[in-house]
């Protein structure tokens, strides 16, 4: 499963949102850190992890952290995606041709999830469902807000530690 590791400068980009907006990544590191999280529909491992992205998403909001959902899905399908799974932030469309930013972050697998650094530098490079990488982007999402970490996993709820992408 090859990713982008962490310690590498993210590629900068620019895509359509599925608000019709164009995101550039330069532009949305200057207000803060962004994690990236690209997914197909059709995977079942990331119809598995992002209802915990969005349960990040509702812990901390985006005031100082974005998530950004990447689709490598037309935009029907990636609604269809959002509405079951209750992605509420903002989620981006690849190119379906040619896949641009998914092949400049190196995937292979998906979900993919990077957390970047203002300074454009990813800190979490993550491939499938990795629990342990969940937790972590929960802890700098609560220490970039400055509040107590939020439980991301409910009690008695079974949650793995892996699920390959």
């Amino acid at each position: 499963m090859a990713a982008l590791a962490a310690g590498t400068k993210a590629p900068e980009f620019e895509l359509k949102g599925m608000d019709g907006r164009r995101f550039v990544l330069r532009d949305e590191l200057a207000r803060g850190p962004v994690v990236l999280a690209f997914f197909k529909v059709s995977c079942p491992v990331c119809q598995y992890a992002f209802p915990f992205l969005e349960r990040l998403e509702r812990a901390y909001g985006h005031e100082r952290v974005q998530i950004i959902g990447v689709s490598q899905n037309d935009p029907r399908e990636t609604a269809a995606f959002n509405k079951e799974f209750g992605v509420t932030f903002p989620v981006l469309l690849d190119d379906r041709e040619t896949y641009p930013v998914s092949n400049a972050y190196g995937l292979t697998n998906v979900p993919s999830i990077f957390w970047i650094a203002q300074d454009g530098e990813i800190e979490i490079s993550s491939v499938g469902w990795v629990k342990k990488d969940f937790e972590e982007i929960a802890r700098k999402m609560a220490e970039a807000r400055n509040v107590p970490v939020a439980p991301l996993f409910k009690p008695q709820e079974d949650v793995r530690d892996f699920r390959a992408g």
